[in-house]
């Protein structure tokens, strides 16, 4: 990364990243934060990620905004904590290209020391399209930064495209799942053990399951009595932007 990374275009954020709570199910308080990159253009407005990474990840885009969006989860880590909020750790997405570079785990260190955040407390995240990579180096810079403390999320895990079995060549923390799956919860017998199967299927690999698009505690309770500890979703909060994000009385 460079020594100097900019962060604003015309007098604003390049990009904004808003935040949302993983809850742990069985005490519902935060136990880790989500954050969602918007994209600020001249011309464009503001974009949500749906509308801009797939074309950013075609080219070294993703790669310059990855060293934005990392500056500014850096920077709310260090917020989030002199406000004494309790989390474990904050996410910021992660294009899988970045992991190509076999100078990934350098350039990653190099920027966090600057800011002395813990490495425990950032988690990144990876898309689906971590399955698309294949070489060595991707999985060899994951084991090289969960080395360093640093904790890996693979999202949206299970949905209609998601190639399941490649889960298995990537040592990741945490597996979200997608909305795709959490909707069958309740559905019948047959979906409930469709949903356990995969929970369990995550948890053999040494991964913690997390469950996405939850909306209402039956889902939550279903879940927690199959061994899946954290949601998000409408039940667990909505983004906000990072200025918002405060101490609520039950998290205390």
């Amino acid at each position: 990364m460079a020594d100097d990374v900019i962060t604003t275009v015309d007098g604003m954020r390049a990009v904004e990243l808003y935040y949302r709570v993983i809850r742990s199910i069985s005490s519902g308080l935060c136990a880790f934060y989500q954050s969602q990159t918007r994209l600020n253009t001249p011309g464009l407005g503001t974009l949500m990620p749906e509308n801009f990474r797939d074309v950013s990840e075609i080219t070294q885009q993703c790669v310059n905004l990855f060293e934005l969006e990392f500056v500014q989860a850096l920077e709310a880590v260090g917020k989030f904590n002199e406000r004494e909020l309790p989390f474990n750790w904050l996410s910021v997405y992660m294009p899988a290209k970045y992991l190509r570079d076999i100078q990934a785990e350098h350039k990653v260190m190099e920027v966090a020391e600057k800011y002395q955040v813990p490495s425990s407390q950032i988690c990144f995240a990876l898309s689906e399209k971590l399955f698309e990579e294949s070489e060595p180096a991707v999985a060899d810079n994951i084991r090289k930064l969960r080395n360093r403390g640093y904790h890996f999320m693979l999202t949206e895990f299970g949905g209609v495209s998601s190639p399941i079995m490649r889960l298995a060549e990537f040592e990741v923390d945490y597996v979200m799942f997608s909305p795709e799956v959490t909707q069958y919860i309740g559905k019948g017998e047959r979906s409930d053990s469709a949903v356990k199967s995969l929970i369990d299927f995550v948890t053999d690999l040494g991964a913690e399951p997390v469950a996405d698009g939850i909306s209402n505690a039956k889902q939550a309770e279903v879940l927690y009595g199959f061994e899946c500890h954290y949601c998000a979703g409408s039940l667990a909060g909505d983004y906000m932007a990072e200025r918002y994000v405060r101490k609520r009385s039950e998290d205390q």
